[in-house]
Formats: structure tokens, sequence, C-alpha cells
């Protein structure tokens, strides 16, 4: 019992007034990190950058100061750093082996939130999946398909693949084609299909539409209708466009060589 109470001793002289330094380093470093914590998060909020990184900043920066004033406290101790280095070492290889591809979409998420290759509402096609970005967090984007499926991609390969953004501009072209037989006047063909383009909701004066023929495949003209509207307006003037220059073409009797073919058929056949 004497030589417990004596190494209990021994062990407080030497070692008590380290324990309570630290202790107290480790009680006001926590206050003064609060204090620099809500300093520095002011100080981000006011940055123009993505909410979301703006978080990770904070974090970030929170878990450096802990890692800081936890390297004193053990210092002043007197535990060798040699060996804290190490340990450090190897509990961060180990974790790194065991999330590689975790750290992967982080960098992707990251990457993403810096520079910006789409944001949230925009519609895109990258990875295989193609639909309208709802979220973006740190390891995946989330995309919700036209037909409501909800996607999470990895932001790993998101940022390893090629990214098509359909509504980063403010501007769409629309791009169509139309099969004449070559017995119609292509200036005629070419007054119906910018007259029908012009009149279309949504099509916009500037730039104005186009219509020319671009392409003669043995007894066919092909004729390339280009017309612009705004990005969130697209499909709608899409379909209104092929309905709207399809019609002015019937209406002024100038079919395609499939139609006259289906109507030869029909006559073979009576």
């Amino acid at each position: 019992m004497n030589e417990f109470l004596k190494s209990g001793i021994d062990f407080i002289s030497t070692y008590g007034g380290r324990i309570i330094i630290a202790v107290l380093v480790f009680v006001i470093g926590c206050f003064v990190i609060k204090l620099l914590m809500k300093a520095l998060g002011k100080a981000i909020d006011k940055l123009k950058m993505d909410e979301t990184l703006k978080q990770i900043a904070k974090k970030f920066l929170r878990l450096l100061l802990y890692v800081i004033l936890i390297i004193s406290v053990v210092e002043i101790l007197g535990v060798s750093m040699s060996s804290v280095v190490a340990i450090l070492a190897s509990c961060g290889l180990a974790v790194g082996l065991a999330l590689q591809g975790s750290l992967g979409n982080l960098a992707g998420g990251l990457m993403i939130l810096l520079f910006h290759p789409f944001k949230i509402g925009d519609y895109i096609e990258a990875g295989g999946s193609e639909g309208v970005v709802t979220d973006i967090s740190i390891f995946y984007t989330t995309v919700m398909t036209l037909d409501n499926k909800q996607i999470f991609v990895p932001n790993g390969e998101l940022m390893n693949a090629s990214i098509t953004n359909y509504t980063a501009a403010a501007k769409r072209r629309i791009d169509l084609e139309f099969k004449i037989t070559n017995d119609i006047d292509a200036e005629l063909v070419k007054r119906v299909l910018l007259a029908a383009s012009s009149e279309t909701e949504g099509v916009l004066a500037d730039p104005a539409p186009f219509a020319r023929m671009g392409a003669v495949d043995d007894d066919t003209y092909i004729f390339y209708v280009r017309s612009w509207c705004e990005t969130g307006k697209y499909w709608d003037v899409y379909f209104d466009l092929i309905e709207n220059c399809s019609k002015a073409l019937a209406d002024n009797n100038i079919d395609d060589p499939e139609e006259r073919i289906a109507v030869r058929i029909v006559k073979d056949e009576d």
C-alpha cells in the first residue's frame, strides 16, 4: 500500500503540473477556438462562394484549430511528437486506403463547388445520366430525370466525364430538317419555312430564324431550319415549331418523298 501511495505521489509530483497546465490550455483553447470561429464564420459568410463550400471551409478551419490545440496539449504532457506524427500518419494511411473512392468523390465535389460547371436547376448530361440537378453535396450530385427518377451520381465520376450543360446559356437553338421532293420550287419552300418559323410563338427575332436547302439526296432536297428561343421554353417551342412547319408545308402542297411513296403504294393497291 505504501509503495502504491509513494508511486502516486511521485507521479503527481512529476506530471501533476504538466497535467494541470495541459487541462487549462485545453479549456482555454476550446474557448478561444469558439471565439475565433465566430469571427472567421462571419468573414466566410461575406465571401461570394457557394453555401455548401462555406460550410466545408468552416468545418475544415474548426478541425484544423482543434488539431493544433490537441498537438499543443500532447506536447505539454511531454509526449514525443515523432511518435504522435507516426501514429497520425499510420491512421491517415489506413483511413485513406479504406475511403479511397469516397475521397475521390470528395475531391470531385470540391471541384464542382469551386468551378461551377453546373448549378442546381440546370439540365445536364454526364456520366451516363441526364436530368435536372436538384442537389449538389460533397460526395454526390442528385439528378432528377424527366420521368421523375432520382439519380445519385458520384462526384468523382462527374469530374472525370464530359458534362453537357443544356441550360448554361440564356438562349438555345432548335435544329430541324425536312426532306422535300426535288420537283418543288426551293425558294417557295424556303419562304414557307421561314414564315412558319417566324410566326411560331417563342421563336426569337434576334438571332433571326434560318431556313435553307443544305443537302441533296437522290431525288430529295433536305432543308435545314434553325430557330432560337429562350432556354426555359425550349421544348414548348421545339414541338410548336415542328407542328407549324409541317402544317405550312402541307398547306402549300409541299410533300416529302416518304409521303409520296405511301400515296403511290395505296394507288397501286387500288
